[in-house]
């Protein structure tokens, strides 16, 4: 389900983020983008190379790119913000994932006070453990 959501951007708006591999040619990250990308048929993709990372920090780095990934959340405001303009224009926003038009009232739950996801996270730094609120 991932992948047709990469492919869908990728077809709108290029290959903008790209695949990071190691020495070896290995990808480190970027696993769904490279599968976009074979879906597409792409015969060149964009590579950043981490030769500067050991063998194990690759496997850390690896790791810390999808866990961070997992800690990001919705600024509500501005999510709904540029929801509603997109809809005025009337860009397909549901290729990407965002279904408006399932059970739950979607303008509510970005504006809903009570909203959990609003309420601040607390994020700690994994290098230096200093924790913040996001």
């Amino acid at each position: 389900m991932a992948i047709e959501k990469v492919v869908a951007s990728i077809k709108n708006f290029g290959f903008k983020v790209p695949i990071i591999i190691d020495r070896e040619n290995v990808i480190v990250c970027g696993h769904t983008r490279y599968l976009a990308a074979q879906q597409l048929e792409m015969e060149k993709i964009p590579c950043i190379m981490a030769d500067d990372l050991t063998p194990n920090q690759v496997k850390a780095f690896r790791l810390a790119d999808n866990k961070v990934a997992e800690a990001s959340g919705w600024d509500f405001t501005k999510l709904n913000e540029e929801l509603s303009f997109l809809n005025e224009i009337a860009f397909d926003v549901e290729q990407f994932g965002f279904n408006p038009s399932e059970d739950v009232d979607f303008d509510s739950f970005l504006t809903n006070e009570e909203n959990p996801e609003k309420k601040p996270k607390t994020i700690t730094c994994p290098h230096c453990g200093k924790s913040f609120e996001k």
